[in-house]
């Protein structure tokens, strides 16, 4: 079990840190986003996917409740230690992450994960667990840059059929233009190469008395 007994930010801090960094995990996962920007889980799938990150954090205990315990257990009588720490829930380990991603998103969009993309998923969660335990908001600073930085990039899927169907990446997001907010531009709109046609070389002037004309070049 994570201990919350560290010194440095609260625990209510590290909890609402760790919260961030499942939901910043799932927007991040391009599985999820592909079934979400296309509606594989219905019209609310945008709210399942936040449904979803609700599940996994509610499979680990909370930080607030680790640190109420180890209070109380500081105090306790050794019989009691024992019956409290029986009331917090066990630390998950990353398969049943990965499971959970994989049963929810068979059974609420409808899609096989067939590229272990969800243990990536699973293992940066659990990463992101541990160092929260321990004050460390790092990972978590990392994964918020790289989710500010998709806003208004697009995720296509690898299949000819979703090729006409790809959206931003921010799901709320209404911003069509073809730039993010560094001033990228999204490939996916970037022009097609237009091949450049040969140009015709000009027909020769012939005067009044049937000869042709010399033109300078121009230098």
């Amino acid at each position: 079990m994570v201990s919350s007994s560290v010194e440095g930010p609260s625990p209510e801090t590290r909890q609402q840190q760790f919260e961030q960094s499942v939901a910043i995990s799932l927007h991040l996962w391009q599985s999820l986003t592909i079934a979400v920007q296309n509606n594989w889980g219905g019209p609310d799938s945008s709210d399942k996917r936040d449904w979803l990150a609700g599940v996994i954090v509610d499979m680990f205990p909370s930080f607030v409740d680790l640190a109420a315990a180890a209070s109380a257990s500081s105090t306790a009588e050794a019989t009691s230690q024992n019956n409290s720490s029986k009331k917090l829930i066990d630390e998950p380990i990353t398969e049943d992450i990965e499971e959970t991603l994989l049963q929810v998103m068979f059974d609420e969009f409808e899609a096989n994960v067939d590229d272990q993309s969800e243990a990536q998923v699973a293992d940066r969660i659990m990463k992101c667990r541990a160092q929260c335990a321990v004050g460390n908001f790092a990972l978590v600073e990392e994964l918020r840059a790289r989710w500010l930085d998709t806003k208004g990039k697009k995720v296509v899927a690898q299949v000819a059929a979703d090729q006409d169907q790809d959206t931003d990446w921010d799901s709320g997001s209404d911003d069509d233009e073809g730039e993010d907010e560094n001033g990228d531009v999204d490939m996916d709109d970037a022009p097609a190469l237009v091949p450049v046609a040969p140009k015709e070389k000009p027909q020769p002037e012939i005067d009044e008395d049937g000869f042709e004309k010399v033109s300078r070049r121009k230098r």
